[in-house]
């Protein structure tokens, strides 16, 4: 039985605290040298990770010194997520990568060194390698190379819990591994005998080895896999959409809490609505959105929506695949952008999570810019992030300070209902009175002996339902 712990529909509050699945996932750890190949891809190396002992290596091509530095900080946050111990760390300075190694020839000897000298066993580059690079770099390190891409494709794989998480990250997976796939290292020619019609290494029909027939039946394989999970996402998808136009019939105005991954939005979520979300100190903690409903100090009730965190150079695999996912930010009325006060970059951050706004058509909605942990922040950091961003909300979703301030500023953003009106509603109809305060907006009450006397806004659905209460002739309309 799982303590404290109760699931119920969106739109209810959950009351749940989290503890039971921090602690789940904190009990259940990698155990070295245990095969994790995907089950229905068989006998074809996958990049299923195996991190133990990593090094980094890192490609400077653009920006300053201290930048390629936060990148590397920030790859090595995502190694340690993955369950990796980070060794040692490498920059090169370059006007682009090697399109052979990713780093040149001669550097490569250099990390085949260190990584001899540290004992290492995986190199994690930051930045996506093609597959010439990988096969080039594990040939010449004698371990493991894994991209950045593939690093946070793992973490999600690891983090993933719903239905619908877990096959958007099997189809992210399954797109990045598709070009990958080869046989098992050196050992399977492509070709077992016969020059065929081209000569040589062409070869022809009849002349294929066991080598190209099984890629050639584990690329089939995956293609159909990839397609069945298209078709499932779409099918789980279409109840997101159910929920979201039912919030939109019933005019509830909807907000999204968007943001860097580890920025605090899930501890923001948990402040604001009770909703019990598993918080913790790591990179994409949390990818299952939740929906949480809220209530102005009014009573008018809207939504506030947690999603998947971002990061600098987001696998356009997990774009794609989460897309679904994201355009939940695209439907709301309000993005609540969380920024992590602490973090020696915010700018950055907040130009990565923007660019991945753009992607799903989320730029063009209003933005409500919130600082979170202001109480690990110094004072000198947050004087100069008021000065860059002004109209900022800052808050500690840890200390609760400014939370207060914050739920202010997101009723004061809400969309306002289009429709003035005034109406004496029978004592007997205080279902309409209740409506009127879930959905619209209260500007004055007086009880009167005939019934309540209500100023409200309130959209046309719900003014064609009070019409015959009006206590003027005039009902005013204004623009959202």
């Amino acid at each position: 039985m799982r303590d404290q712990e109760t699931y119920v529909l969106d739109d209810d509050i959950e009351t749940t605290t989290g503890e039971y699945e921090l602690s789940e996932r904190q009990a259940l750890r990698r155990v070295p040298g245990l095969s994790t190949e995907l089950t229905d891809v068989t006998e074809v190396e996958y990049r299923q990770l195996r991190l133990e002992r990593v090094v980094l290596v890192g490609v400077w091509t653009e920006g300053t010194q201290a930048d390629a530095e936060n990148s590397l900080t920030e790859l090595a946050a995502l190694a340690e997520t993955a369950g990796s111990e980070v060794l040692e760390g490498l920059i090169q300075r370059r006007t682009r990568p090697d399109p052979a190694t990713y780093i040149g020839r001669g550097k490569v000897d250099d990390l085949s060194a260190m990584v001899l000298a540290a004992g290492a066993d995986t190199v994690i580059c930051d930045g996506e390698l093609s597959p010439s690079q990988l096969r080039n770099l594990e040939q010449r390190t004698k371990v493991k190379v894994v991209d950045r891409t593939a690093l946070i494709l793992d973490i999600f794989a690891q983090h993933a819990k719903s239905k619908e998480g877990r096959a958007q990250v099997e189809l992210a997976q399954l797109e990045y591994l598709l070009p990958r796939l080869r046989g098992w290292g050196e050992t399977l020619s492509r070709q077992t005998g016969g020059s065929g019609r081209g000569g040589g290494a062409g070869g022809g029909v009849g002349v294929r080895g066991p080598g190209e027939t099984k890629l050639e039946t584990d690329r089939r394989r995956i293609r159909h896999r990839i397609a069945r999970l298209r078709r499932e996402i779409k099918a789980m998808s279409t109840v997101r959409e159910t929920k979201r136009s039912r919030r939109s019939r019933n005019a509830v105005p909807a907000v999204a809490i968007a943001g860097y991954t580890n920025a605090g939005k899930s501890s923001l979520l948990n402040r604001l609505t009770g909703a019990g979300v598993l918080v913790e100190d790591a990179l994409f903690a949390t990818l299952d959105p939740t929906t949480r409903r809220a209530t102005t100090a009014e009573g008018r009730v809207y939504t506030l929506s947690d999603t998947v965190g971002f990061v600098r150079h987001l696998p356009h695999q997990i774009v794609e695949a989460f897309r679904s996912t994201l355009e939940e930010v695209a439907e709301a009325d309000l993005v609540v952008h969380v920024v992590d006060g602490t973090h020696p970059d915010p700018q950055e951050q907040v130009r990565a999570v923007r660019e991945v706004l753009s992607e799903v058509g989320a730029d063009r909605l209003p933005e409500l810019l919130v600082v979170n942990k202001t109480d690990a922040a110094d004072e000198e950091t947050l004087l100069q992030l008021k000065r860059i961003w002004p109209d900022a909300v800052f808050v500690s979703a840890h200390s609760g300070r400014g939370i207060e301030d914050l739920r202010a500023t997101i009723e004061q953003r809400l969309p306002r209902p289009a429709v003035d009106v005034r109406v004496v509603l029978p004592y007997d109809r205080g279902d309409l009175v209740a409506r009127v305060h879930r959905q619209g907006e209260v500007l004055s009450t007086a009880h009167l002996a005939e019934g309540t006397m209500l100023h409200v806004r309130v959209n046309e659905a719900l003014a064609a339902e009070l019409a015959p209460y009006h206590d003027t002739a005039e009902t005013i309309r204004t623009a959202r």
